[in-house]
């Protein structure tokens, strides 16, 4: 078997944290490839790597002295290195990195140092052949990730390679320059090199045991998540849950590879298997809760809309001429409503309004704002009666007026809409009903 693993920042943000993850991949010889994140906090007051390479970036970029800002930095780095008892230096790469702010190179490449850095410190502690993932993740012309290049030539790289530290975040254009993911993009790393090396499994060790049923912000200590699919993750992960970047699952799907994610701090927890599809139930009838706060709704009517071809098209290309997307679009004979985002939607309300005039000429225009939208997913709602009653029946009781309900055909989710003022209640109400009143 070979696994990779990838660590996160808190992971490995001191001596101390590496020293626990070294523990983790030496316990496991299948643990064979690597993909370490920058530093992250080491406390609540700390600063993360990545965003301190960004502020130096700054400097530079305007001209100022960074170099105590950037000494910083490396001292950072010397910390983790003193406290491995490793015989490294940094210093030719950090006078390159110097090099390059007054250069100018862009804030991809300086965002990308952490990562890189820590990389050179992982392969040296562990013993591992270092890539540079800037050699083997390769970005085209407009900036998309080239999935299928990247994979020959990291499949030709690794050809041979017993182990390997590569660096996650970031790759690079053909001409060689930095090209960073989204952040977070450390995940995504993880996964295209899983595909590459056709591992059984890809564990991404962070500083939770998995994913938890709803937001521990909003629910004391919500059970957690045993097995989830990637579609109820791509469900969850859009709506707010945010253990894994959403973008992370896609090469690792398409070859049926599982992801476990893993608690550095508790490496003993099974964590939560992320897989494509599973024949085991879930515990509770739902898999998880997740929301986000800020939409608002634009209704339209119109008589005989349902008769009318093209209606629904021509009221979405306003939104799409504007610049705007659309979540949800729920609709009725004479009427259809289109969720979006209030603080991309609010500066261009009445642009947008105008166009659906021109182009749908409705008869009536309204327009509700301050909506949240909540998720609630799982793929055993399927085989179970009086999901949406039960939903209902709990909001009820809390008082809780539900303003939009919206349920896609495959039946693994139903999006509620509130306003932000019940968004708290509704998800504890959801919660109790499927959960604590079953445990």
């Amino acid at each position: 078997m070979k696994k990779v693993v990838k660590f996160g920042g808190s992971s490995l943000a001191s001596a101390e944290q590496f020293k626990k993850v070294g523990e983790i991949i030496r316990a496991d010889k299948e643990r064979k490839f690597v993909v370490p994140s920058a530093p992250g906090k080491r406390d609540a007051d700390d600063a993360k790597v990545t965003d301190m390479l960004y502020a130096c970036y700054g400097l530079a970029e305007e001209g100022k002295d960074f170099k105590a800002q950037l000494n910083e930095i490396k001292a950072r780095y010397q910390e983790i290195i003193d406290g491995l008892a490793l015989e490294l230096s940094l210093e030719d790469e950090f006078r390159t990195i110097e090099e390059k702010f007054k250069e100018k190179a862009g804030d991809n490449y300086a965002a990308s140092r952490g990562e890189y850095l820590n990389g050179i410190i992982m392969a040296m502690y562990l013993g591992y052949e270092f890539v540079d993932a800037a050699e083997v993740i390769l970005f085209g012309e407009d900036g998309e990730f080239d999935s299928e290049t990247t994979n020959k030539m990291l499949r030709e790289r690794l050809k041979g390679v017993e182990a390997a530290v590569v660096p996650g975040f970031y790759g690079a254009y053909e001409d060689g320059t930095v090209k960073t993911f989204s952040r977070g993009g450390s995940d995504i790393t993880g996964s295209i090199l899983a595909r590459a090396v056709q591992a059984n499994v890809y564990e991404n060790w962070t500083d939770v045991s998995g994913f938890l049923i709803a937001d521990p912000r909003i629910i004391y200590r919500p059970e957690g998540i045993e097995t989830i699919t990637y579609k109820e993750l791509r469900e969850l992960a859009y709506m707010g849950a945010s253990v894994l970047h959403e973008d992370a699952i896609f090469p690792v799907r398409r070859e049926g590879i599982p992801i476990n994610i893993r608690n550095t701090n508790s490496p003993n927890d099974n964590g939560t298997w992320i897989v494509e599809s599973t024949c085991q139930k879930s515990k509770y009838v739902i898999t998880g809760i997740a929301g986000k706060k800020g939409f608002c709704a634009i209704n339209i009517d119109k008589d005989m809309m349902n008769s009318e071809i093209g209606f629904g098209r021509k009221v979405l290309q306003a939104f799409e001429e504007n610049g705007i997307s659309f979540e949800h679009v729920p609709s009725g004979i004479d009427t259809m409503t289109v969720f979006v985002h209030q603080d991309e939607f609010m500066h261009k309300e009445q642009q947008v309004v105008s166009a659906i005039h021109r182009l749908a000429d409705p008869d009536h225009i309204d327009i509700e704002g301050d909506f949240a939208l909540i998720a609630v997913v799982g793929r055993g709602m399927k085989s179970t009666r009086g999901t949406a009653g039960r939903i209902f029946s709990a909001l009820a009781h809390a008082n809780v007026n539900v303003k939009m309900i919206d349920q896609g055909s495959s039946e693994l989710n139903i999006i509620i809409g509130v306003s932000n003022a019940d968004f708290e209640t509704a998800i504890k109400a959801i919660y109790d009903i499927f959960v604590l009143m079953q445990i």
